[in-house]
């Protein structure tokens, strides 16, 4: 492997509240360790009303707010990134916050437009100085990923083994430090977590810890592991698991308790 301690940085729920609870979110990340913190902020959500909402309405005005409060809070030393999922339908919604993100110095500008609009993300990529990191789901593991690539429809690419599986993280991994192009992983877990062990800091720098928010305990190992998968030390950095396969440490006797089928 090329390491066994990667940076890590926290990764919100979206909808968390006001752009002041973001902020204060964001400085209790700071005190736990975290050097690096990336808003999820309101998606299928009215933040006016405190309200689901139906269909992708976005809010850049209130999505610019929280950035600006986070900002203001953690001050320069943090690492901050935004990911609004998508949720901007028009290029010029997603220009305008890329702007201001530029302004506020965040390092990434991740998936803010459908990925379905590569033409858009193209011009987005010429336009803006931020880094974007897309595409987040499409199809297609390391094919659509150097696709975007060659196109210059993404400065920084994003990929995780649920799209590819171990085999196709590797060989996008591969793609993007031939024509050096940064790629991050996308979410947590075991096989996210070895693929950043096995790979460059170079090339593939955080492992997304999350996600994180006000009242939710992420340091409490699910009740099928015996201990966390990636838990992080002061200094922000969770260490890569070095037991046989994945690393996992399973409670068998939850497994047998809940299974659903003897066959």
């Amino acid at each position: 492997g090329c390491r066994d301690r990667v940076k890590a940085y926290a990764s919100t729920y979206p909808n968390m509240g006001t752009p002041e609870e973001y902020a204060e979110h964001a400085a209790e990340c700071a005190r736990r360790g975290y050097k690096a913190y990336k808003i999820h902020p309101y998606y299928f959500w009215d933040p006016e009303t405190g309200r689901r909402a139906p269909g992708r309405p976005s809010h850049i005005e209130h999505d610019i707010e929280i950035c600006r409060a986070v900002r203001e809070r953690v001050g320069d030393d943090m690492v901050l990134m935004f990911d609004p999922w998508g949720t901007y339908v028009s290029y010029e919604e997603a220009l305008t916050v890329g702007r201001e993100l530029e302004r506020l110095n965040f390092y990434w500008y991740e998936h803010p437009m459908p990925e379905y609009r590569v033409e858009s993300y193209v011009r987005l990529c010429r336009e803006l100085d931020i880094a974007i990191c897309s595409p987040e789901i499409t199809a297609g593991s390391v094919f659509s990923r150097a696709d975007w690539v060659l196109r210059g429809a993404s400065d920084m690419s994003r990929i995780d083994v649920l799209r590819g599986g171990i085999t196709g993280c590797r060989k996008a991994a591969a793609v993007c430090e031939a024509y050096g192009v940064k790629c991050e992983m996308h979410m947590s877990g075991f096989g996210n977590l070895q693929m950043l062990g096995a790979s460059s800091e170079d090339t593939c720098l955080y492992y997304e810890r999350g996600l994180e928010a006000p009242g939710i305990d992420y340091d409490e190992p699910l009740p099928y592991l015996e201990e966390l998968c990636d838990p992080m030390d002061k200094d922000g950095m969770v260490r890569v698991p070095d037991a046989p396969g994945m690393g996992y440490k399973l409670v068998w006797d939850y497994i047998h308790e809940n299974r659903l089928s003897d066959e």
